[in-house]
């Protein structure tokens, strides 16, 4: 009989096109993909160590993989495993641990499936991970993931990512609109370009520091490729996001007028501390760019609450700027201690009730925002990408500008693009509409 392998991945859309990639190995091996929550002979857990949380949630998955087949054997791999390999090999139900430079090999040890007493650890030093895998992510989804770029030369003073997942490298240019081109065919309509550090696009491998191709270079030739109806860049540092950039997705019939930029701080003090590459200066010009030649556009940010000596005055001032700017929703992180940072030995570490009370604070600011952001768009003649999912009997989709609609469900809608009319933002903050036209593509 064909051995039953399932994966869970925590974490990033970085995450889930490697894991979509490992996945796709089996394939060839005799293997059958089944979900999470069936019984499985393998399964694969992808971790994540950007949060204190994520890593606590690996002991909870374990054990749902335990409960689904006691005698499974259980793999860990991914930046977590790179991290604290040791520390999850000793989770009991663990057998098998692969850092950075053998995460993509994971077929490779599976010769042998009897349970361990401890996990067995293959790993690296991180210096090592100097060569690149390319990977996308596709399956059950209306848009694939396509990683195009992995790990990270900064040195953010709060980040373990640099030391989970090496230096900064790309893919080829010619291997990226290769595996866009694979996608198309699959007849998916969307694809979310994702890395670690996307602006940083063009760095060889075997720490090359030379750009070979830059990230508008590589924006505007995905621009061309054939069947590609939507282009997403999934987060982009604003001091990489250039002008020549911004204005290309404006006039842009595949780039969607959606931006992700991480900001962390609206404190210039505090910045400083994070070892972050720009001041919100910098940060108001990308906004007020972007919005001049793309008043529709939705943008999200990162920020970090509770950062090591954060005064009552700094996270006021954060406060303050996000709510003058004009952007669309927040991603809130409460900052937790990461070991082998900078940060975890500064001064003046913040009571966790005032990081939360912070954290709930933007929570309820970035409500507002998309609350604001929606009211903007109401009326407006939209395109949607409708999902594969039945959810209580509702399908939803996005706009291109990332605004979320529902409607009763139809399966005729998975995975075609539909121009519309918002009308109504419902009870749930997610808006009604009307059918302007049949289908703007199968």
């Amino acid at each position: 009989m064909r051995k039953k392998v399932a994966f869970y991945t925590l974490g990033c859309k970085l995450n889930f096109s490697e894991t979509s990639t490992i996945a796709r190995s089996f394939e060839g091996e005799g293997f059958d993909r089944v979900d999470f929550s069936d019984r499985a002979d393998i399964y694969v857990i992808n971790t994540c160590s950007v949060t204190e949380n994520a890593d606590k949630r690996f002991k909870t998955i374990v054990k749902q993989a335990q409960k689904g087949n006691p005698d499974a054997f259980i793999a860990a791999l991914g930046c977590y495993a790179q991290l604290k390999p040791e520390e999850l090999a000793a989770v009991d139900g663990v057998d098998l641990v692969l850092g950075a430079t053998e995460k993509f090999k994971l077929t490779d040890y599976l010769n042998d499936l009897s349970k361990n007493d401890r996990g067995e650890v293959h790993s690296c030093e991180i210096d090592e991970a100097d060569f690149y895998v390319g990977s996308y992510a596709i399956g059950d989804r209306t848009r694939a993931f396509l990683k195009v770029q992995d790990g990270c030369d900064y040195k953010c003073t709060y980040c373990t990512i640099p030391l989970a997942r090496g230096i900064s490298r790309s893919d080829t240019l010619e291997n990226v609109l290769k595996n866009a081109s694979e996608i198309a065919a699959r007849g998916i309509k969307e694809i979310v370009l994702t890395g670690v550090n996307i602006g940083d696009y063009g760095k060889g491998e075997f720490g090359n520091k030379k750009h070979e191709h830059t990230f508008f270079e590589l924006v505007r030739e995905l621009d061309k490729v054939e069947g590609i109806h939507r282009l997403r860049i999934s987060s982009i540092e604003p001091n990489l996001l250039k002008n020549e950039t911004i204005d290309f997705v404006a006039t842009s019939t595949s780039f969607v007028p959606h931006f992700h930029i991480p900001l962390q701080s609206g404190s210039d003090e505090v910045l400083k501390k994070m070892r972050r590459r720009y001041l919100t200066n910098l940060y108001v010009d990308r906004v007020n760019r972007i919005k001049n030649v793309m008043p529709h556009a939705c943008i999200g940010v990162d920020v970090i609450v509770g950062f090591p000596g954060e005064t009552e005055e700094q996270f006021l001032e954060t406060y303050n700027f996000l709510n003058e700017l004009n952007i669309s929703y927040l991603h809130v992180f409460t900052y937790s201690e990461r070991d082998n940072t900078l940060a975890v030995e500064m001064e003046n570490p913040v009571p966790q009730k005032v990081r939360s009370k912070r954290s709930k604070m933007l929570r309820g600011l970035s409500a507002k925002k998309r609350r604001a952001f929606y009211e903007s768009q109401q009326g407006t003649l939209r395109t949607v990408l409708f999902e594969g999912e039945n959810k209580s009997g509702y399908i939803h989709g996005f706009t291109e500008n990332y605004v979320k609609v529902k409607a009763p469900w139809n399966p005729d809608l998975v995975n075609t693009l539909h121009l519309v009319e918002l009308t109504q933002i419902d009870e749930d903050g997610l808006f009604r509409f009307n059918f302007v036209t049949e289908k703007v593509t199968a």
